[in-house]
């Protein structure tokens, strides 16, 4: 959510007054009227095809002229003119417009105000959108965007790509053009209080409105860098995972700071004029999302652009990222920066799994870290806090599979590894003799149906905050 659009300059300059046009289209009971306020020629560009599509994504409600002029430039080949719609969901003035007109390559550019739902619907707003090459979400309440899902106005802009124009926003109308959005409809979210419950009422979403091409899977935030707003994606990228909001259980988190902008080509590549962007990926099962607890989740991809960089969108790297992870609800430090891993050949975990590293307390059945979401095989890491600890991870095993656990134990101590049914009898157990002495177990399946299932690492002798890493498989 933005601040208000309520600041927005009236006035315009003398050359540009003389190609004003205001209108008001109609009004709704107990709204204001629709407000649209034209700028530059009366008469639409009109040609058989452009040359798009090319999207804007700002981390601030303005216009930055670098990304808006390659945006025009993409759309109409380098040769005519685009007409642009702003779409505003409060506020008077022109301010988008006001930069946009005098831009090489535009015919006109029309603000439109539309102060309720249904406003999604006027024909005129329609028309505006559909006769335009780009249109542009302004700052302000996202929230007011995603009442417009299901309306006429959805459909007109998605029809806008479609014939080779493009689309953007800023702020709140950056997180409007993302497939998953952050809509804010109950308060603002900040990243300690989504880390804290990643289910806290500041967080929801609205999906199904815009999937632009090669754009799937997204969760767009804003103002980044300025107002901290990493540990919040986290939690985003996390809920859209573990919620189902994305397909293929991978989430990537886009946040762009203030000032800076991605300006997306139609080939899927991202470049990024101004200080910073990040995409912020979560590919696997968070191991510990639920209601009023706080987030676990290991190891996200991160990358870090700067003014000049460049991120595939459509073909996305699996290299170059850095890693930091959220454990109870606390972050790495350095959040923001990082030394971006360039071969990921031996990046954890080699088998492709997922990572959990031990959340406690989770020292009895009832108090188990739930590793069932996991993507196995997985490793599974934690100490023997004391010589008492015992360390409980509960999973799912259905008809027929194998689960498979080996354990490296450190040599600080020697721990046991025992595997219990549902109701915590012992099934198999392995309990190898020594400080550094390694433990497995195996077991198959034959009931039919799913059942519950606790891995218990018991320390036996000694203690020490040196890690035990479990390798964790089903077949």
């Amino acid at each position: 959510m933005s601040p208000s659009r309520n600041s927005r300059r009236l006035a315009v300059t003398a050359a540009a007054a003389a190609l004003l046009t205001v209108a008001p289209l109609g009004v709704t009971a107990a709204h204001a009227q629709v407000t649209r306020v034209r700028q530059g020629s009366a008469t639409d560009a009109s040609r058989a095809s452009w040359s798009g599509p090319a999207y804007t994504m700002n981390g601030s409600g303005g216009i930055v002229t670098a990304t808006m002029t390659k945006a025009v430039d993409a759309i109409r080949g380098g040769t005519g003119a685009i007409d642009v719609v702003v779409i505003a969901g409060s506020g008077s003035g022109t301010p988008e417009c006001d930069v946009i007109t005098p831009l090489a390559g535009v015919n006109s550019c029309t603000t439109l105000t539309l102060t309720a739902a249904n406003d999604g619907n006027n024909s005129q707003v329609n028309t505006d959108i559909r006769n335009a090459e780009f249109v542009y979400f302004a700052g302000g309440d996202q929230c007011r965007y995603v009442a417009w899902k299901g309306t006429a106005l959805e459909a007109s802009v998605e029809s806008v790509v479609a014939k080779g124009g493009g689309v953007g926003g800023g702020s709140a109308g950056h997180h409007v053009n993302s497939d998953v959005v952050y809509d804010a409809c109950t308060a603002s979210a900040t990243s300690s209080g989504a880390l804290a419950d990643p289910y806290d009422r500041s967080l929801t979403f609205t999906t199904g409105m815009f999937r632009w091409p090669n754009y799937a899977g997204t969760i767009n935030d804003s103002h980044f860098v300025t107002r901290d707003r990493m540990g919040r994606t986290m939690a985003f990228v996390a809920r859209a995972v573990k919620d189902g909001l994305v397909s293929g259980g991978k989430a990537w988190g886009v946040g762009v700071e203030e000032g800076a902008s991605l300006f997306v080509d139609r080939a899927g590549r991202a470049t990024l004029s101004g200080p910073s962007a990040y995409v912020v990926l979560g590919d696997h099962q968070p191991e510990v999302a639920v209601a009023r607890q706080p987030l676990t989740y290991t190891n996200f991809k991160i990358w870090k652009l700067t003014n000049g960089q460049s991120y595939d969108f459509a073909n996305r790297p699996t290299c170059g990222y850095y890693l930091r992870s959220v454990r109870a609800g606390v972050p790495d430090a350095s959040l923001y920066s990082g030394t971006p891993i360039t071969d990921c050949s031996t990046t954890p975990p080699p088998s492709g799994g997922s990572t959990f590293a031990e959340v406690e307390s989770n020292d009895s059945r009832t108090a188990a870290n739930d590793i069932s979401g996991l993507t196995f095989p997985a490793t599974v890491t934690g100490d023997m806090k004391s010589t008492s600890d015992r360390d409980y991870f509960s999973l799912t095993l259905g008809s027929g599979q194998t689960l498979t656990v080996n354990c490296a134990v450190p040599a600080a101590y020697d721990a046991d590894l025992y595997l219990l049914n549902a109701s915590g009898s012992t099934l198999t157990r392995s309990v190898n003799d020594g400080a550094g002495a390694d433990e497995s177990v195996t077991l198959t399946r034959t009931a039919s149906g799913s059942a519950t299932y606790y891995l218990d690492l018991e320390a036996y002798a000694g203690s020490g905050t040196a890690d035990y890493s479990c390798t964790v498989a089903k077949s």
